[in-house]
């Protein structure tokens, strides 16, 4: 069994064995959310986690943030944290029967959750996912992790090859503004739907 189910995720949330979170909007995706001017977006946030991408798109005039996950103690959580959030744009279930279209998908290290068998129809649903331009920005891991367990990394060629099918390529190099512990490792991506 594949360690992306529902039950792997609400073990971890309730044994508090979330070592990826850091507690805030990460820098990169903060820095690219500052420079949007367009609070209408319909925007993504997949594997939302605890989702401080979208408390923070929230907290500064974004009207139409939707956030994911499969996990409904993560989802339980936010709620209770930003308890303003439209309880009608948080959803719990699988990210590959989402249906509704974007302008904006955020990803935070998302991809790194799935098993590397899975990201074929990880881009695709993210192309299928996204309005006509729309836009997958966010950040990845860029270094080989773990093989048997997540966070599964990955090598840049790797993305490129996984991306160039759906999305034209603008940016995919290393995030400069990554938080120390990460420097180095995330790659920061802007891919628009091909």
């Amino acid at each position: 069994m594949l360690k992306t189910d529902k039950e792997y995720w609400n073990s971890k949330y309730q044994a508090n064995e979330i070592g990826w979170d850091i507690g805030y909007v990460s820098t990169p995706i903060k820095n690219y959310v500052d420079q949007l001017t367009d609070t209408n977006l319909e925007i993504l946030i997949p594997g939302c986690g605890n989702a401080w991408e979208g408390e923070y798109l929230t907290d500064n005039g974004f009207i139409n943030a939707h956030l994911i996950d499969i996990s409904d103690e993560a989802v339980k959580r936010f709620k209770k944290r930003v308890p303003q959030f439209p309880v009608e744009k948080i959803y719990t279930e699988n990210f590959f029967e989402h249906t509704q279209k974007y302008d904006l998908i955020i990803e935070q290290t998302f991809l790194s959750a799935l098993h590397p068998s899975m990201r074929q129809d990880y881009a695709k649903q993210m192309h299928n996912l996204l309005k006509p331009n729309g836009k997958l920005v966010g950040v990845i891991f860029g270094i080989d992790l773990y093989e048997d367990h997540p966070p599964y990394g990955g090598l840049k060629p790797e993305y490129e090859k996984l991306f160039s099918p759906y999305f034209n390529i603008k940016v995919l190099d290393v995030a400069h503004n990554s938080i120390e512990p990460r420097k180095g490792n995330e790659l920061f991506l802007i891919l628009e739907k091909k």
